[in-house]
């Protein structure tokens, strides 16, 4: 028996850039959508490929035109990558031009001494890696993915520099790094000719360690920010509301970044009073926390994840109400505090 696929030839959506929002990337010519899509889970050779491609042209269908990768993004690594060169060759190649891409280097990759850091020889054969699996012939964005403190930084800034320089890359960025961090990267590569775009660190409303010195030193240095995890691995939804359901993140007690510990009384407690200011806004409790992230005036764009389109629907619903008044923010500290 044949099955067709559904949607043999994609055509976007013409209304697409209509009701996305963009910002320019601190003090580059860039603007990325308030909202870009993260593929760090369900793009692996796991999941659904159909729904994979589903998600991905629905959130160019929405107006997200980022699509943020990494080496080790799957299960199993750089399936991701694969899963999105697929879709990218079978969809989405003509849009191309119209879309930002990025990928990242640094976690482990593969055995051995030369599949995890921050030297140049392992970011540059990354990067090739990467393009082979993405098929494509450059990112718009290449990030080291976290500090290596036995690698000199200029080592690590300089390799960077040469992927922009030899076309693999036309920005580059630095994601988990910390404020001085940051700072000796950002004159390092301006030095090199290579000015640092783009800083991608974890933030929500119950994780706000950027605030102490990162957002100063991006606003002072002119580099934008994407920020991950704004909903803090579904605890800042309407999940968690009555508790840990069964077959949530978690539940499962082996989760290295959420599991039933970090569920407390107390914890769900705050929870349930942000739902209701989130209520009182007309938003769910996602798109307030969304919105939240957005309102740091370091944050140019919030990076979401999804399982199914809904989400991301859902998601992008939270860009119709960015504006927080000064007593719901005084609010949400007091919930949080």
């Amino acid at each position: 028996m044949i099955t067709h696929e559904p949607n043999p030839t994609y055509v976007a959506d013409a209304n697409r850039y209509e009701n996305m929002q963009y910002s320019r990337c601190g003090n580059s010519g860039l603007l990325l959508p308030k909202l870009s899509l993260g593929l760090w889970q369900n793009f692996g050779e796991v999941d659904s490929f159909s729904n994979a491609r589903s998600l991905l042209c629905k959130a160019f269908d929405l107006g997200i035109t980022h699509f943020d990768l990494a080496n080790n993004y799957g299960p199993p690594y750089g399936s991701a990558e694969s899963t999105f060169g697929k879709v990218l060759a079978k969809d989405l190649k003509p849009y191309r031009d119209q879309m930002i891409i990025s990928s990242k280097a640094g976690y482990d990759m593969w055995p051995g001494p030369y599949g995890i850091g921050g030297s140049r020889k392992y970011l540059i054969s990354s990067c090739n890696q990467s393009l082979e699996r993405t098929g494509l012939e450059y990112f718009d964005v290449f990030y080291h993915h976290c500090m290596d403190n036995e690698t000199p930084l200029e080592e690590t800034m300089q390799a960077l520099d040469y992927l922009v320089r030899s076309g693999k890359a036309l920005y580059v960025g630095i994601s988990n790094y910390q404020p001085e961090q940051t700072k000796q990267a950002v004159k390092i590569l301006r030095e090199l000719g290579t000015p640092l775009l783009i800083h991608q660190p974890r933030y929500s409303i119950f994780d706000r360690w950027i605030e102490d010195g990162l957002t100063d030193v991006l606003l002072d240095e002119g580099v934008g920010s994407i920020v991950f995890s704004p909903l803090a691995q579904g605890l800042l939804s309407d999940k968690y509301l009555n508790g840990i359901p069964e077959g949530s993140r978690a539940s499962r007690s082996e989760q290295i970044y959420l599991n039933n510990k970090d569920i407390t009384e107390h914890k769900l407690g705050q929870i349930k009073q942000l739902n209701e200011l989130a209520k009182s806004r007309g938003q769910s409790l996602a798109q307030m926390a969304i919105a939240w992230t957005l309102s740091n005036k370091a944050v140019t764009t919030c990076l979401v994840g999804a399982s199914k389109t809904e989400q991301l629907i859902d998601s992008v619903k939270a860009l119709n109400n960015l504006n927080f008044s000064a007593d719901e923010l005084e609010k949400i500290n007091q919930i949080t505090a």
